[in-house]
């Protein structure tokens, strides 16, 4: 069996098309972009295009409102850290939710050790913040909301709009990490009311280790990282021209084929949650049905829970890759997953996810694949934890 890899919420394989279009960005035009020479005109033109790109794609003013970045995580940590010392004299209070990624709720701990402090909204058992709790937690010294636009791994996807309409009516900053739903759900940060946006390129079938954070103009940001002044004084360091090139390509086919490409992936999404509640007993979905990624599915069984790791090696041993949770949390080992606390599964149910997510290069072929050796491995697990006693699965049913 060749591989099947059904981890795109982790990353995702690079597009050919991008990596033709970074090709030359390592041998023939090497420039450094600060560099007043043909060569270095040439980088900086690259970066300008593709800079360019991506503002028009989230209907950004003015594409030097685009910041590049190493990643999300580095995106998430300047927009956070960068306006909460920028306007530490308005005021010290910030909003997040309870099941952001790591790497914003890593910064709001860090944050409060500077003597910030921060609200961590409640979300409901689809994982939504509601908009009447962000109402009621915003205070006169409220100098940021930070809310993810699509969840990492139960894919709920947020009401965005309502939220920074609340934010804008306040006159706060609203920030949204949008690294998982760039190119898949459509952003605009005037309308959605957008003070700062993070996005990445490898989860849209571009390069690693290059991302971008939208900054509006006039929202005031610090810049932590010192240097030469790159990025326009926000994010000095010489910029990775191959990857934000790639990144620039991969936006730009996100964008051409999203119209076709999410409503087949949404069919394969709905394929494998509705065979596998069908069929799969004691299985159950985490998240929303409706109002989620077309790329992802969160299934946990009931009696199973504690045979997650196992059903995911021997998935990997028949050559179909997925996860039981954010990679970034992987290193955590047997923790449960503070998304599924916050919507409500206790720490058994929160350990034993299995996540599915969806990419560009999925099959249908993939999929049937997929739900048939899911079957079967499940069929080899004996319960462990229990909170309905599972009926046998037969592996030919």
């Amino acid at each position: 069996m060749t591989g099947i890899y059904l981890d795109n919420a982790a990353s995702t394989p690079v597009d050919p098309r991008v990596v033709e279009a970074m090709r030359p960005f390592f041998t023939e035009t090497f420039g450094n972009p600060s560099s007043l020479h043909r060569f270095g005109r040439q980088a900086r033109e690259a970066i300008d295009q593709a800079r360019a790109t991506l503002a028009s794609q989230i209907g950004a003013a003015r594409p030097e409102e685009l910041i590049f970045t190493s990643g999300g995580t580095e995106s998430n940590n300047l927009a956070l850290k960068g306006l909460a010392f920028a306007q530490r004299k308005k005021g010290r209070h910030l909003i997040t939710s309870k099941v952001e990624h790591d790497c914003i709720l890593n910064s709001t701990a860090w944050l409060e050790e500077q003597g910030f402090t921060v609200t961590y909204l409640d979300v409901d058992p689809d994982g939504l913040v509601r908009p009447a709790d962000l109402a009621a937690a915003i205070r006169p010294d409220t100098i940021l909301v930070s809310v993810m636009h699509a969840n990492h791994e139960i894919g709920a996807v947020e009401p965005i709009r309502e939220l920074g309409q609340i934010c804008a009516e306040r006159r706060v900053p609203f920030h949204t990490d949008a690294c998982q739903s760039f190119g898949k759900l459509p952003i605009d940060v005037e309308r959605d009311h957008l003070s700062l946006v993070t996005l990445n390129a490898h989860k849209v079938h571009g390069p690693k280790g290059v991302g971008a954070l939208y900054v509006r103009s006039g929202a005031g940001l610090e810049a932590w990282q010192h240097g030469g002044g790159h990025e326009f004084g926000l994010r000095s360091s010489t910029e990775n021209v191959p990857g934000i090139v790639g990144f620039g390509k991969a936006a730009e086919i996100a964008e051409i084929e999203r119209p076709r490409e999410m409503p087949r992936l949404l069919r394969l999404r709905d394929r494998i949650i509705d065979q596998a509640l069908a069929s799969l007993p004691g299985a159950y979905l985490n998240g929303p049905r409706r109002q989620r990624l077309p790329t992802n599915v969160n299934l946990g069984f009931h009696g199973r829970e504690g045979e997650a790791i196992s059903l995911l090696l021997r998935l990997d041993e028949r050559g179909i890759a997925v996860a039981t949770g954010s990679a970034c949390s992987s290193h955590q080992g047997d923790q449960p997953s503070h998304v599924l606390l916050a919507i409500g599964r206790d720490p058994v149910e929160a350990r034993g996810a299995l996540r599915v997510t969806l990419g560009r290069f999925t099959t249908e072929e993939e999929v049937e694949t997929f739900l048939r050796e899911l079957r079967e491995a499940l069929a080899t697990l004996r319960p462990i934890n229990s909170l309905m006693a599972p009926e046998p699965i037969s592996a030919g049913a």
